[in-house]
């Protein structure tokens, strides 16, 4: 079995094994015509479960084989033109280069006697980042599994900057669009229930600051402790950025700890044409960002940072065996007092080949299109009778629904709407995500591929109208 450990005497045969899943892979993105098969949970698992892992095959060729059978046959494939659902990014190719340069060399980024390099190259990207957001001379930060993550982190360390003796009076302000882990954190980091002050948004879904304002008064004059107020910079369902300017003059007003999310929106900090729509960023306390969202990067790529390097002191924890306190003096950089995580992978080799070989400004580009091609779709769907779209897109986000010719009842609309999206994702012919708004169902586009078109945008939205009115039908048809 030494046979398969990779070292000096088996880098022939890591070479070929590679080489043949390399090729595999791209012969199925070559000749995928549609980004789903429409397999059922009833029609896959069975596979799956048949498969004895007791039982090994024993040659690449065959493993690669039944992976095609479980996996690549099946898979949900981000490339195609017509995936429009979630936040999943086609990946560019230099960032999956250090991928596979990352895993086979396979650097753990929590101390510097295990990555070296890797973690000076964190460092700079880290910088990078933050010159790129305009922190300042102070800042520092740390790359993470996601925004989730990054999220607990930024609001970990508000806690303990608001010096609170009791958790049950400290709060959070976001949005009432802000992302789950808002309150998912509060509940991690033991706070109330009642914790997290949701604020109401305006028909842009942006958060009203005149309702934050009264809602930062009233904490305070319930002797409350204002914590944080979670700022968005790209809504997970509308992509739309909060008011960062008016938001963080409220916080300094109040001494309270700004956090932006920009997971979604952080594409922005390296747009050629629409970085304005963030400004404001710069005033936060500490900002999430999520290159596997905007900058192209495959999951895991995201990152914490923070305007003043010395509140990451409050995840640092020193252990003998592996970062004890006399590193700090002798000056070697260990990247575990910053972060929640111990044993970390490399994902920074991904940005670092990416900014090398393509550039922020290409990186910027790709985003920029996206952002265009939003505003073309939700021209199409403006002037498109058939369909009703809430917001005009500050990114790349669409949230629409099929409203019928005919009248009929808002319970009937958001059947037709369901029966529509899952019977697109069925088809396999596209996929489309979905929510709520104001307790009814809608829609929506998640674009983040430059290769999707006008004419893809069209096509998928005559196919959602075919399902909606084929449901109509058959239910009128029932019904009668």
């Amino acid at each position: 079995m030494r046979s398969h450990l990779l070292n000096d005497t088996t880098a022939e045969q890591y070479r070929r094994s590679v080489t043949e899943g390399v090729e595999r892979v791209a012969a199925k993105l070559a000749t995928t015509d549609r980004p789903f098969t429409g397999v059922t949970v009833d029609a896959l698992s069975p596979r799956i479960d048949g498969i004895d892992l007791d039982e090994p095959l024993h040659d690449t060729a065959a493993v690669l084989d039944e992976l095609e059978d479980v996996y690549l046959r099946d898979a949900v494939y981000f490339h195609h033109p017509r995936y429009l659902a979630h936040l999943n990014c086609p990946v560019v190719i230099p960032a999956v280069l250090g991928e596979a340069v990352l895993s086979a060399v396979n650097s753990s980024l929590d101390t510097w006697d295990q990555s070296a390099g890797g973690t000076l190259i964190e460092r700079k990207l880290i910088d990078w980042t933050c010159a790129r957001i305009g922190l300042g001379p102070a800042a520092d930060g740390v790359f993470t599994s996601g925004g989730t993550q990054s999220n607990l982190q930024a609001l970990l360390l508000a806690r303990e900057e608001a010096k609170a003796e009791d958790f049950a009076s400290l709060r959070i302000f976001a949005s009432e669009v802000s992302h789950f882990s808002v309150k998912k954190s509060a509940k991690l980091l033991g706070l109330s229930p009642d914790a997290v002050v949701s604020v109401p948004v305006d028909r842009d879904k942006r958060m009203q600051t005149v309702a934050l304002a009264r809602e930062l008064e009233r904490c305070t004059k319930d002797g409350l402790v204002p914590m944080a107020v979670v700022a968005t910079g790209g809504t997970t369902d509308f992509g739309s950025i909060d008011p960062l300017p008016e938001i963080a003059g409220l916080c300094e007003q109040y001494g309270v700890w700004l956090h932006v999310d920009a997971a979604y929106g952080c594409g922005l900090l390296a747009s050629l044409k629409y970085r304005d729509r963030i400004t404001g960023i710069e005033r936060a306390d500490s900002v999430t960002v999520d290159y596997h969202k905007s900058f192209f990067q495959p999951v895991s790529s995201s990152a914490v940072l923070v305007r003043d390097a010395a509140t990451l002191r409050h995840a640092t924890y020193h252990a003998e065996y592996l970062n004890p306190r006399r590193m700090v003096q002798e000056r070697i950089p260990n990247q575990v007092d910053k972060s929640l995580q111990t044993t970390r992978r490399f994902d920074a080799l991904k940005l670092w080949m990416t900014l090398r070989v393509m550039g922020a400004d290409g990186i910027g580009e790709l985003f920029d299109e996206v952002c265009d091609l939003a505003a073309e779709g939700w021209r199409l769907l403006a002037a498109d009778p058939r369909f009703d779209v809430v917001v005009q897109p500050s990114l790349s986000t669409l949230v629409f629904r099929y409203i019928p010719a005919d009248v009929t009842d808002p319970a009937g609309i958001d059947r037709a709407n369901l029966y529509a999206r899952k019977a697109l994702f069925a088809s396999g012919d596209a996929v489309v995500a979905g929510t709520k708004v104001a307790g009814r169902h809608y829609l929506k586009f998640t674009l983040l591929n430059p290769e999707t078109t006008t004419a893809d945008i069209a096509a998928v939205l005559d196919l959602i109208a075919g399902h909606a009115e084929q449901y109509l039908g058959d239910s009128l048809d029932r019904a009668s």
